[in-house]
């Protein structure tokens, strides 16, 4: 059981987070203490994508990203503000960190060790998977064998430094998010963990007898869609599957050791934008998918916001999605009882199902060479790309019903979005400007010498198969920046661009007479210009949730134009670059990050500063209607953001602005004879 307890007692509550972190180390701990002080009991800290990359706050990719999705944290300094004042031996934190992991757990020890704490009774999680970010988030650093070892040494060093601590979160969560199906979620997670655990049995850094240590503390972070009854059942698939893989591939006999440890984010995934109110009953149906089960109950969860659709959520959006834990857990009586699902065919028929559907995924992906293989040939980012297309055909189609967006649209004015620009958090565009002084500052202060002996003592550390936890605790103590670590590894492991999956990605199935008529405005818009229309599809700054631009590229595909997509992680030159080299028609830009009002007009400056004007720019992302006023203004022809579901639609859209800017009349035939 996830809880055991004397029969008749209740259940102890899971731990209830709130993901949060925004601005300044500073603020993020007055957030953390305000949190906590409403009943919180663990933190969950968001990094910014600097941090998350491994970059400073003032390197170029960072501009316009530096505190928007999280905390940015260049050194030390940084993290002694981020939890002063909170007892961290006394705290169960989970770090959403993947790339940079090993650097923010040394960080994290070393203030540990600074407040007199033990360190080898520090709790909390590195979330640390990287195979789903070459899938999914894209805040990957380094190639995947590299990032793999770095992983390894964490877990082995973890193991009996500070045995309380989970070294890895194995994130199905982002999976669902990228499109799997139950089915795919399971398998490229357990898949994921085979990769991990092998490495770390095969690195022999962990003696044979203490493996069971190493399979205890690894923790999975799953997601829980609206579906609720299927989620629940996947929990379910997820303890059968694990409790079998523990103990047949790996021996592990002690069945405490075999428990399937999770944690949860509900799908943020399925928020609208339209009819945001809707998103409160979805969270909480979501919330009853992970913690009805009491034989697969979630060990921690944290909920979205309503309103994160729009953007970054305010404190008090927050605190709604921890009350609404807190009645569940305290109101009323879903911890007094055994497992409510114990016989139930209907449920013992569909976990079935899915584990036998897992398995044989899985031994495809082993087929292929395990986890990374199936990473680098792009297999396992192609399937979700085409299940992701496939799920949004049927939105489109209708066969899916989403509330509000596709059906039930009449609707009454929302109080709760009376004021729009004050219905979510806002930045302040200064704080990007004071993290870059901060670390500037830092820099000068230090000792450059030990700087520089850590540095060196990492770079040579890289190049041998020696544990790098010592090295990066080196630098760690001697002030290192979190750009400089990375970019010590950066010279020896090199960097890596995933495949996209796009190529590899059918469309989904669309076949329909308003995607026929597109595709003849295309073709004919083209032969107006002389040439088939081309158009760019960008990625500027660190944001790397490629999902919606890499589905834009399919269904652009689909209609027939000559698509450009080299991927995540762009600077607005490249994109310009790019723009010039391939002669494309029209620029679409996709920002997720908050980062739009940086990166998009300096892509619209450079394109002007290299002669094309006649290239119109679309941006697709979570835009606040203020913000995307703005970039109308500053020349952006068309804002879409997630209300705007129907990708055909947008299509259309865009062959109009290349219309539009090339002054074309509008008389192409709307569906193509015959």
């Amino acid at each position: 059981m996830p809880f055991p307890s004397t029969p008749g007692e209740r259940d102890r509550p899971w731990v209830m987070r709130t993901y949060a972190g925004h601005s300044s180390p500073a603020e993020s701990n007055a957030l953390y203490r305000r949190n906590l002080a409403k009943g919180q009991t663990g933190l969950s800290v968001a990094f910014d994508l600097p941090t998350q990359t491994g970059y400073d706050p003032d390197h170029e990719l960072s501009a316009g990203e530096v505190g928007k999705v999280g905390v940015p944290v260049a050194h030390l300094g940084d993290v002694r503000a981020l939890f002063d004042g909170i007892p961290l031996d006394g705290m169960n934190t989970s770090m959403t960190i993947n790339a940079t992991a090993m650097w923010l757990l040394g960080l994290y020890q070393v203030v540990a060790e600074e407040n007199g704490h033990d360190v080898s009774a520090l709790a909390g999680t590195t979330q640390n998977d990287i195979i789903k970010e070459y899938l999914s988030r894209g805040t990957h650093a380094f190639p995947p064998g590299p990032s793999m070892r770095l992983v390894t040494d964490m877990v082995a060093y973890t193991v009996t430094a500070m045995p309380r601590w989970n070294p890895i979160n194995i994130c199905s969560y982002h999976l669902q998010e990228a499109g799997a199906t139950p089915v795919q979620e399971i398998a490229y997670a357990m898949s994921t963990a085979v990769a991990v655990l092998d490495s770390v049995r095969d690195s022999g850094q962990v003696p044979a007898e203490r493996f069971g240590d190493v399979v205890a503390r690894m923790s999975f972070f799953v997601n829980a869609g609206v579906r609720f009854v299927e989620e629940m059942c996947k929990v379910r698939a997820f303890t059968q599957l694990w409790d079998e893989l523990a103990r047949d591939r790996y021996g592990v006999q002690d069945p405490r050791d075999r428990r399937f440890r999770y944690g949860v984010q509900v799908n943020s995934l399925g928020l609208t934008e339209a009819q945001p109110e809707n998103n409160v009953q979805r969270i909480v149906l979501e919330m009853l998918a992970v913690t009805l089960s009491r034989d697969a109950r979630a060990r921690a969860v944290q909920l979205p916001a309503w309103n994160e659709a729009l953007g970054l959520p305010r404190p008090w959006d927050q605190q709604w999605s921890l009350r609404l834990q807190q009645v569940l857990a305290h109101e009323t009586d879903l911890l007094e009882y055994d497992d409510l699902f114990t016989g139930s065919v209907v449920v013992e028929r569909k976990v079935a199902e899915l584990v036998e559907g897992a398995r044989a995924e899985m031994a495809r992906v082993e087929e292929l060479g395990g986890a990374v293989a199936a990473v680098e040939s792009g297999y396992m980012k192609g399937r979700l790309v085409a299940s992701l297309a496939e799920r949004r055909r049927r939105i489109e189609s209708g066969e899916d019903v989403v509330v509000g967006v596709n059906r039930f649209e009449a609707t009454e004015p929302n109080p709760l979005l009376a004021d729009l620009d004050g219905a979510i958090q806002v930045v302040d565009p200064a704080v990007e400007a004071a993290a870059c002084a901060s670390v500037q500052e830092w820099r000068a202060r230090r000792e450059p010498e030990p700087v520089r002996r850590a540095l060196d003592r990492l770079r040579a550390a890289a190049g041998t198969d020696e544990n790098l936890m010592v090295a990066t605790l080196e630098c760690v103590r001697a002030g290192v920046t979190t750009g400089e670590w990375a970019g010590v590894l950066r010279e020896v492991f090199g960097e890596y661009r995933a495949p996209t999956g796009v190529a590899a990605a059918a469309g989904g199935g669309v076949a329909d007479a308003a995607l026929a008529g597109v595709r003849e405005r295309v073709r004919a818009t083209g032969a107006e210009l002389g040439g088939r229309l081309r158009l760019l599809v960008g990625k500027p700054g660190l944001d790397g949730h490629s999902n919606g631009a890499e589905q834009i590229a399919v269904r652009a595909r689909d209609a027939g134009f000559e698509v450009v997509y080299q991927g995540i992680r762009l600077t607005p030159a490249q994109i310009v670059r790019a723009a010039v080299e391939e002669d494309v028609h029209v620029v679409g830009l996709s920002v997720l990050s908050g980062s739009h009002l940086q990166v998009v007009p300096a892509v619209l400056r450079g394109l002007r500063a290299a002669g094309l004007d006649d290239v119109p720019v679309v941006v697709g992302g979570i835009v606040p209607d203020s913000d995307a006023r703005r970039l109308r203004e500053q020349g952006v022809a068309r804002v879409f953001t997630p209300k705007d579901v129907g990708l055909t639609g947008i299509m259309g859209q865009i062959v109009d602005v290349v219309r539009e800017a090339h002054g074309l009349d509008d008389l192409v035939p709307a569906v193509r004879s015959g």
